[in-house]
């Protein structure tokens, strides 16, 4: 499998992370920023939350762990939680904007 199809099953998988207060999974929210799978299968993964005091964000992030790490071909998971850029509304995807009543 090459790191391009792990990648579109890691995609595929981060759309069943939901935030639990937000109905919406964190890859539509945008809160996934980056994906890198090298060729070893190690995966670095590099998110944000919707605010910085999140009281989910172990839950959360844990989730995407667990839910990366079960993708045929990845090896290794590391997170890195990032705030800059601040995560903001525009970042939503269409369809989380009309999941939330935002168009």
């Amino acid at each position: 499998m090459t790191t391009f199809e792990i990648e579109e099953k890691i995609v595929d998988v981060l759309k069943t992370v939901y935030d639990p207060e937000i109905p919406v999974n964190v890859y539509d929210l945008g809160l996934i920023y980056k994906i890198d799978v090298e060729e070893n299968g190690a995966t670095t993964i590099e998110m944000t939350l919707t605010a910085p005091g999140c009281p989910a964000a172990d839950f959360i992030m844990e989730d995407v762990r667990q839910r990366v790490e079960s993708v045929e071909g990845v090896t290794s998971t590391t997170i890195n939680l990032v705030f800059e850029p601040e995560w903001n509304k525009d970042m939503l995807s269409e369809e989380a904007k009309l999941e939330l009543g935002l168009l």
